[in-house]
């Protein structure tokens, strides 16, 4: 009986199933119209992302022992002699500097540059040594939270490059270097806010039915030939070459009959520096390692096709003027308005660190890896080199100095030398 049952069973079912297909859609058309209505329930909503913390950096000095500073080699202390002597120089031409340097001058002036004895004596006896630390804080609170302190910044080098060059566009000469075009504002607001003396605003006037308004400058992509027709200081016949001059911000052409200028800065169209090395090592087209100045170079002579969209990712560009080549065994004019020390004169932030004054630092030499530890003069300054402990160190001048100075990406650590008794914070911004 219950096989027979259980027969009949699978008979019905093989049968109703041929036999009636119209019942076994209606059940899956059933089956799909309950799925329908059990609406599945909505997505949980993404989580609130932290708010954006602004951050403020600030320097700090903390004063340390003559002894606490890195040993400096009698080589290198008659080497930064010079410099030194040539800030000293430089401070007869304000009040305010003056004044504070007056005393530590008049000794450094009376030491021989051979006596060394006499040179640590005067570090030791007649300037304050401070180390300079960077701080990051919480900025817009009424209370800033400190977020972080570091002792350690970058350093970079530099270089006066020496490119080829005419007077008039004639190939090979086609890549234009441009002087301050007609248009361009520079505005300074420091006259009615006095805590801004260091921000220089570039813009042009754009007008509107409402009148006038300053807008940004142009950036590098949108500085077309015709928007800088006129403006033509020299024609060089490499544009990499003419790129990487921006970046120095001083160099030397050699004219076709054989004469030699010296181009320098002169201003800029005020859009941030962005790194294209940088951008290059994002894109995975470069490591970290090759990266340097060389490395760049190499990279756009293998794709001369995309030079020009590289170039474009960083928008700042630098406008030169022409300056007499006067010594040639000199370094360009620093913004501190004397001639640049190879090896010993170092641009800074002058937020941070007073122009003119001495500094000692502790890295990496770039070539030979080999402790880099000296006493250097705060000379100059660049659009790139921002914070307490970001300096870029001058190598001189020609392929000789390229080749530190395109490898010079290491860590260092800074000590600021200042008068006897006198505060590093009270010397910012003379």
């Amino acid at each position: 009986m219950i096989s027979h049952t259980a027969g009949l069973r699978s008979f019905q079912a093989q049968h109703s199933r041929k036999a009636r297909p119209g019942r076994s859609l209606a059940l899956a058309a059933t089956a799909l119209l309950v799925a329908a209505c059990q609406t599945p329930p909505p997505p949980a909503p993404p989580p609130t992302p932290p708010p954006t913390v602004k951050t403020l950096t600030q320097a700090r000095y903390e004063k340390v022992a003559p002894e606490a500073l890195p040993q400096i080699a009698d080589a290198d202390l008659s080497g930064a002699w010079p410099a030194l002597l040539a800030s000293c120089r430089s401070f007869e031409r304000s009040s305010a500097r003056r004044e504070v340097w007056a005393e530590p001058c008049s000794h450094a002036a009376a030491v021989a540059a051979s006596d060394i004895g006499a040179q640590r004596r005067f570090l030791s006896q007649r300037l304050d040594a401070y180390r300079v630390l960077s701080v990051t804080l919480e900025d817009g609170s009424a209370e800033p939270r400190l977020l972080a302190t570091e002792s350690r910044g970058r350093i970079t080098g530099y270089y006066e490059p020496l490119l080829s060059g005419s007077r008039t566009r004639a190939a090979p000469f086609t890549v234009p270097l441009h002087r301050p075009p007609a248009d361009l504002l520079t505005i300074d607001l420091s006259s009615v806010h006095p805590e801004l003396a260091n921000l220089r605003l570039r813009g042009r006037l754009q007008p509107s039915e409402k009148g006038n308004r300053i807008v940004p400058y142009w950036s590098r992509a949108e500085l077309t030939d015709d928007r800088l027709r006129g403006a033509e200081l020299l024609w060089v016949d490499d544009a990499i070459e003419a790129f990487f001059l921006q970046i120095q911000g001083s160099g030397r052409v050699r004219l076709p009959d054989g004469s030699t200028v010296r181009v320098g800065y002169a201003d800029t169209n005020g859009h941030p520096y962005r790194s294209i090395g940088r951008l290059l090592i994002e894109r995975g087209e470069l490591t970290l390692e090759q990266a340097s100045m060389q490395g760049i170079a190499a990279w756009a002579r293998a794709h001369p096709q995309r030079i020009a969209e590289l170039l474009n990712q960083n928008p700042s560009y630098v406008f030169f003027r022409e300056l007499p080549l006067g010594d040639p065994n000199a370094g360009p004019v620093g913004a501190l308005a004397v001639p640049l020390t190879p090896g010993y004169s170092v641009a800074v932030d002058p937020r941070f660190v007073p122009l003119g004054a001495p500094v000692v630092i502790s890295t990496e030499h770039p070539v030979t890896g080999a402790p880099l530890r000296r006493l250097m003069l705060a000379q100059d300054t660049g659009g790139a080199i921002r914070g307490p402990l970001r300096f870029d160190l001058f190598w001189g001048f020609g392929a000789e100095a390229a080749g530190p100075a395109g490898r010079q990406r290491h860590d260092v650590q800074a000590w600021l030398l200042v008068p006897r008794g006198v505060k590093p914070e009270t010397l910012l911004g003379k």
